[in-house]
C-alpha cells in the first residue's frame, strides 16, 4: 500500500510564494571542499541552521534580514551582506584562521572525558523518567493533527510534461520549504482531532477519534491507515526512535556517547527559563543517527527545543531527508509538556540534490491537559470495529472551530484543487492505474477482475496454467463478499475452479459467516500450520520457475464452512467443518495407504471430514476498514496461532478418525542498533494413525525464491512426521556492519543471517500403514537445520540469500543453495 501512495504522490505538483529572506548554498574551504556542520545564520538573529554532509544549507526567516553569518571551528567567521533578500546557490569559502569565540560547531570526534556537553547528557538520563506526563499517575488532552505531502524540486521541464497535459492548473499553488529551500506543490492534506488518554501505573493508552478530513478521499480507510502508519508516535527520550521499521539512535539515548559527538555551545533564557544549547552531530556516517541541537533546562534537565535531522548517509531507501522538530511547553516550574511536533520527510528515488520527491509532512500539537483523573479499566478496551461515519463527514464549520490552528493559504488551496481534480478524466484514469497496481484488481462496476498477478503459473501436471476469477465490489466496507476463479492446465487439458463467500453478521464483535467449495490440483504440505483457506494457493503449486521437480501434486475437492467472531480486539475465534477428498495428481506420485493391514487392502484416495477450532492473537496489529475484509497495516506485529482438528470418521463416508494440535507463534524485536530479529516456532501433534495426504510434511522450497516458513534447502515431501517442532531465527543487521567497512559504505547494503531447524517423528502405526510409493518415507529424528547469510538491498530492491544444509548430509542431497527475493524496503 505504501508504495502505491507514493506512487499517486509522485504524480502531480505545486506554486511559489516567498518568504521575507530565504539564502541557500554550499559551504567549502580554500580547496573546495565542502565542510559539513558548519554553523550559518542571520547575524543577531534566532535563525540557523548546520550544514548537511556536503555542506550544503538553505535558512530562511520572515523578517528582513541583511547579514549571513558562516562559522566553523578553526576557520575565520564571514559575514556576508544580502544584497537582496532571496539568494539561491550562493557559495562561501571559509579561510583557516584563529578559532573566535562566538563559534559553536565543531568538527571531528569530541572527547568523552572532561565534555561539559555529557554531563549535561547524564542529568538528562538521570531524569527522563520523571519529565512531562510521566510525572502524574494519569493524563488525559486534546490532539490535532495535520499531514500534509507535496511534490517537490519542481522546474518548467517538469510542469511541462505530457503526463500533466489536462492538469496545469495544478502549478497555480507552488511554495518554497523552509527546511530544504525547495519548491514544492501541496497535493494531499489529513486532518485528524482525537481525545487521549493515558494511565502511566496501568501501562495503558486510548485513543478516541473525534474528527478526519482529508483532501478528496475521506472514504479510503487504506490511504488514511498508511498515514498513520507511515508517522508513528515516538518518545525523544528513548533509547531508540522507529522510523520506517528501522531503529534510530536518539540523541538523549543512553548509548548515544558511542555514536554521537556532543558540543556545549550557548545558553540562555527561553521562556524564562535557563537552558543550555547542546549541538550534536554523528561520529560515523551511513548509521541511522541525526544531527542538530537541543536546549535543555539547567534545573528539570526536561528538554525545552530540539531539531533532529537524518543525515543523509543513513542507510534508509526512498528517503533523502528526515527532520524533526519538538517545542515544549512550560506549564509550571516543574513541568515540560510537549505541545508542538513537526515531522518533515523527504520521499525520493535517490538522495541527489536535485532529484524530485515528495515531501510528507505532519504537524501535531496539544492542549488542554488534566492529570490524576482515574479511568475503569473497561474503558481502554479497544474498539472492536469502530464504524462511526459522521467521523469523516463533519462540516466545514466544524472545522473551522475546532482546528488548534488555522490552515495557511496553500493548505486551504490543497482542498480546492483536489475536488477540482477529482472531475479531471486524465486524472481519474491515472488514479484508476495506480488502484489497480495496489490492490491486484481491475473494477468494472460493482465486479473487480483479479487478482491479476494470478493469471498465469506453471507446474509438471497442468503444464502452463491460466486463472481468471474476480470478486463483487460495492466498496471497501461491505458486509458481504463473494469471489471466484475458474483455472485451465494446457498440459492435463482440465479445468478447475474455486468459489467463497463471506458475511458480516454483526459488526460490534466481528461476527462473520463463510464458506466455499474448490476443486484444484495443489501441492499439500507447502505449510506446517495450515487453515482451510478455499481460494488460498501456494507458491510451490504454480511457480513459474522451480530448482527441482514439482510433480508431486495433489486433486483436491475441499468444502468448508465457519463461523468466526472478534471478542476483543486483534482476538479471533473460529469454529469450522470442512470435507475433502485427495488423490494424487501424477502417475508418479502415491497417497496409497493399507486400509487393512492384514489383508493388504490398498486405497489410493482419502475421504475426510473434520470440525476445527481456531485461536488467532495478533497484539499491536493495525487494520484498516470496518466491512467483512479488512486490511492490515503494513507494520511487523506478534502472532500467536492455536489450531485444533477433529476427524470425523463416518461422517459423509469420512475415512479416519484423530486429533490434530498445532501451535504457530511468530514475534518480530527490534533489538536498538542491532537491528531486527524475528523468531518463529511451530509445533504440533496428531493423535492416532492418519495416512501421508493428511500428515504433516516438513516444507522444502524448491524455487529460486525465499519463502517464509518453509526450508531452502529440502525438497517437496522429504521430511514427513505426525509430530514436529520448529525453529526459525531471523536477523537483518541493517548495514551495521557493512557501514563500518570503507569501501563498502556507499554500497548500502544489509546484511543478514539465519537459522532454521525441525525436529519431528512418525508412529510406528502410521509407518506400517502408508505405502511409501517411491518416497524416502522418514521423519527428522536426529534434528535437520541449515543456516544462511544474506546481503539484502542490493539496488535498493533486491536481496540474495546462501544457505547452507547442517545435518542429514549426502552427495545426492542439496546442501547449498542460492535464493534471492525482491521488494521495496525502506
Amino acid at each position: 500500500m505504501k508504495k502505491n501512495i507514493l506512487t499517486l504522490l509522485l504524480l502531480i505538483f505545486s506554486v511559489l510564494s516567498f518568504a521575507q529572506t530565504k539564502v541557500s548554498g554550499i559551504v567549502v574551504d580554500e580547496n573546495n571542499k565542502p565542510i559539513a556542520y558548519a554553523n550559518v545564520g542571520f547575524f543577531g538573529a534566532p535563525e540557523g541552521i548546520i550544514t548537511n554532509e556536503d555542506g550544503r544549507f538553505y535558512v530562511e526567516s520572515p523578517e528582513d534580514r541583511k547579514v549571513l553569518s558562516v562559522s566553523f571551528v578553526g576557520y575565520t567567521t564571514e559575514k556576508i551582506t544580502l544584497e537582496k533578500p532571496v539568494t539561491y546557490n550562493m557559495r562561501v569559502v571559509l579561510k583557516e584562521g584563529q578559532q573566535l569565540a562566538e563559534v559553536k560547531i565543531y568538527s571531528g570526534k569530541t572527547s568523552k572525558k572532561n565534555n561539559p556537553a555529557l554531563d549535561i547528557l547524564r542529568k538528562i538520563w538521570a531524569r527522563k523518567r520523571k519529565n512531562g506526563l510521566r510525572m502524574f499517575k494519569q493524563y488525559q488532552m486534546d490532539k490535532y493533527e495535520k499531514v500534509e505531502f507535496d511534490m517537490n524540486t519542481i522546474d518548467s521541464a517538469f510542469m511541462k510534461s505530457k503526463i500533466f497535459k489536462g492538469m496545469e492548473f495544478i502549478f497555480n499553488s507552488v511554495d518554497t520549504s523552509k527546511v530544504t529551500g525547495k519548491t514544492y506543490l501541496p497535493i494531499f492534506i489529513n486532518e485528524a482531532l482525537s481525545n487521549v488518554y493515558g494511565d502511566n501505573i496501568k501501562n495503558k493508552v486510548k485513543e478516541i477519534l473525534v474528527a478526519n478530513k482529508n483532501s478528496g478521499f475521506n472514504t479510503n480507510q487504506q490511504l488514511i491507515g498508511f498515514i498513520k502508519d507511515l508517522y508513528t508516535d515516538y518518545d525523544i527520550y528513548d533509547n531508540y526512535l522507529k522510523f520506517f521499521d528501522k531503529a534510530f539512535t536518539s540523541p538523549l539515548s543512553r548509548t548515544g556517547i558511542d555514536v554521537y559527538n556532543y558540543v556545549l555551545a550557548d545558553s540562555a533564557f527561553i521562556d524564562k527559563k535557563w537552558c543550555y544549547n547542546i549541538v550534536y552531530y554523528p561520529r560515523r556516517t551511513n548509521e541511522l543517527t541525526f544531527k542538530g541541537d537541543f536546549w535543555v533546562n539547567d534545573t528539570t534537565w526536561a528538554i525545552k527545543d530540539i531539531n533532529m535531522e537524518v543525515t543523509r548517509s543513513a542507510n534508509i531507501n526512498w528517503v533523502k531527508e528526515i527532520y524533526i522538530e519538538q517545542q515544549f511547553d512550560v506549564l509550571n516550574d516543574s513541568v515540560f509538556l510537549l505541545k508542538r511536533d513537526y515531522i518533515m520527510t523527504d520521499f525520493a528515488l535517490n538522495k541527489k540534490e536535485k532529484s524530485k520527491g515528495v515531501y510528507g509532512k505532519r504537524t501535531t500539537l496539544f492542549r488542554n491537559h488534566q492529570f490524576d483523573i482515574e479511568k475503569p479499566d473497561n474503558f481502554y478496551k479497544e474498539e472492536v470495529n469502530y464504524a462511526d461515519d459522521a467521523i469523516y463527514t463533519r462540516p466545514d464549520e466544524f472545522w473551522e472551530e475546532n482546528r488548534f490552528e488555522s490552515l495557511n493559504k496553500d493548505e486551504k488551496g490543497v482542498y480546492k484543487m483536489l475536488d477540482t481534480l477529482k472531475t479531471n478524466r486524465k486524472f481519474k484514469r491515472l488514479y484508476s492505474l495506480v488502484e489497480i497496481i495496489g490492490s491486484g484488481y481491475i473494477q468494472r462496476g460493482h465486479f473487480d477482475y483479479g487478482p491479476i498477478f494470478s493469471t498465469f503459473g506453471y507446474n509438471e501436471v497442468e503444464g502452463l496454467r491460466i486463472r481468471t476469477g474476480g470478486r463483487t465490489y460495492f466498496g471497501q466496507n461491505d458486509l458481504w463478499r463473494l469471489q471466484g476463479y475458474v483455472a485451465y492446465g494446457f498440459k492435463d487439458d482440465k479445468f478447475k475452479y474455486g468459489l467463497s463467500g463471506s458475511w458480516l453478521l454483526d459488526k460490534k464483535n466481528r461476527l462473520i459467516l463463510s464458506g466455499g467449495n474448490r476443486r484444484d490440483i495443489e501441492q499439500i504440505g507447502a505449510s506446517l500450520t495450515t487453515t482451510n483457506d478455499i481460494l488460498g494457493r501456494s507458491f510451490a503449486s504454480s511457480a513459474l520457475f522451480t530448482s527441482g521437480s514439482n510433480g508431486k501434486l495433489t486433486n483436491i475437492n475441499l468444502s468448508s464452512v465457519a463461523l468466526e467472531i472478534e471478542p476483543v480486539r486483534n482476538l479471533t475465534l473460529q469454529a469450522g467443518f470442512s470435507y475433502r477428498t485427495l488423490e494424487s495428481a501424477s502417475p508418479t506420485f502415491s497417497l496409497a495407504y493399507y486400509t487393512d493391514l492384514s489383508q493388504q487392502r490398498i486405497k489410493s484416495d482419502i475421504t475426510q471430514s473434520e470440525v476445527n477450532f481456531q485461536i488467532d492473537y495478533t497484539p499491536g496489529r493495525k487494520t484498516t476498514g470496518y466491512g467483512v475484509e479488512r486490511h492490515t497495516v503494513d507494520s511487523p506485529f506478534p502472532r500467536i496461532f492455536l489450531n485444533y482438528s477433529q476427524g470425523l470418521k463416518g461422517v459423509m463416508n469420512s475415512d479416519f478418525d484423530y486429533e490434530k494440535l498445532q501451535l504457530y507463534y511468530k514475534q518480530p524485536m527490534n533489538i536498538g542498533g542491532l537491528g531486527r530479529l524475528d523468531i518463529i516456532t511451530e509445533l504440533g501433534k496428531t493423535y492416532s494413525y492418519i495416512p501421508l495426504g493428511l500428515m504433516s510434511i516438513v516444507p522444502g522450497n524448491q524455487t529460486y525464491f525465499t519463502i517464509e516458513n518453509t526450508f531452502n534447502l529440502l525438497d517437496f515431501y522429504e521430511f514427513e512426521a505426525d509430530t514436529y517442532a520448529t525453529i526459525q531465527l531471523q536477523h537483518n543487521f541493517g548495514g551495521r556492519i557493512f557501514s563500518r567497512i570503507p569501501f563498502m559504505r556507499k554500497l548500502n547494503w544489509r546484511e543478514t543471517v539465519g537459522f532454521k531447524g525441525v525436529y519431528g517423528t512418525i508412529s510406528d502405526k502410521n509407518r506400517l500403514i502408508n505405502i511409501p510409493s517411491g518416497l524416502e518415507y522418514r521423519a527428522p529424528e536426529d534434528f535437520y537445520w541449515e543456516y544462511n547469510a544474506g546481503i539484502g538491498n542490493i539496488f535498493k530492491v533486491f536481496k540474495i540469500e546462501f544457505s547452507w544444509r547442517g545435518s542429514y548430509i549426502t552427495p545426492s542431497t542439496n546442501n547449498f543453495g542460492v535464493k534471492g527475493s525482491f521488494g521495496f524496503y525502506f
